[in-house]
């Protein structure tokens, strides 16, 4: 029988044998572009008094298409809950904006940006169509974390899932080809935010290149070559998902 050494040496052989591949070997599981599950059900765990105290020290507020939420470098005074509409989140950068992910209704937006020593946004949040949300004082918020702790858990929960996947949104957009690029955010907007097969797109192409990180032309043909392998269905803003197990395939090995 081995001993632990060879064991472990055999181990070691293994994974970095030549007969796998990088892309094999390390897949990330969350390489999508938002959250599966809504926020608004960590305030349930919040008492009466609690819920009444959000609701003194919040505004709720409507916001147009193409409006910004919030101002990467500003005054970060309050958390923000998105209750209905389409919205994205970014780094401004010189040349080009780096789009973290796409955040639709009933998910709060900036968490990450609330931490010690800081008082600003860590990024831009713009709004792709219409919509509402609720404005809360940040104080308060930090309040109810640490006075409830199953709240504080709720918050963690989400703020974990958020890193995740901003962590996969990096790697597909480093280490994937195009077409896993772009299969990606297909089955994002099916899967977590239209949350159905076939969608009414309310993103234009240019705002499909942005989050794929290619060009408004590169986007394009990817489509017509999905299309064209009946992966998709494409009629003016309506798309449809054929064959989400082969666009699960193109997404993982480009």
């Amino acid at each position: 029988m081995p001993s632990p050494i060879n064991c472990l040496l055999i181990l070691f052989l293994f994974l970095h044998s030549d007969s796998f591949t990088m892309t094999e070997k390390i897949i990330p599981k969350i390489t999508r572009c938002d959250s599966d599950r809504e926020h608004i059900s960590c305030f349930e765990v919040l008492n009466d008094d609690e819920k009444n105290i959000i609701d003194q020290h919040s505004i709720e507020i409507r916001y147009k298409k193409g409006e910004v939420i919030a101002k990467q470098g500003s005054f970060a005074s309050h958390v923000i809950l998105l209750n209905e509409g389409l919205v994205k989140v970014y780094l401004e950068g010189n040349a080009k904006d780096l789009i973290l992910k796409i955040i639709p209704s009933n998910r709060l937006i900036n968490l990450s940006s609330f931490y010690e020593g800081n008082n600003t946004f860590l990024y831009s949040v713009s709004t792709y169509l219409d919509s509402t949300a609720t404005l809360i004082d940040a104080e308060i918020f930090k309040q109810l974390i640490r006075k409830n702790a199953m709240f504080a858990s709720k918050i963690i929960n989400i703020l974990n899932e958020n890193t995740s996947k901003v962590y996969g949104r990096f790697y597909s957009l480093t280490r994937k080809q195009s077409n896993g690029r772009v299969a990606d955010i297909l089955l994002c907007l099916s899967q977590s935010i239209y949350k159905s097969l076939k969608f009414s797109l309310d993103l234009s192409r240019n705002d499909l290149a942005d989050l794929t990180g290619l060009s408004s032309e590169s986007v394009i043909r990817i489509l017509k070559e999905f299309k064209k392998e009946k992966l998709i269905e494409v009629s003016g803003k309506t798309f449809k998902i054929l064959d989400s197990n082969r666009l699960e395939k193109i997404s993982n090995f480009g």
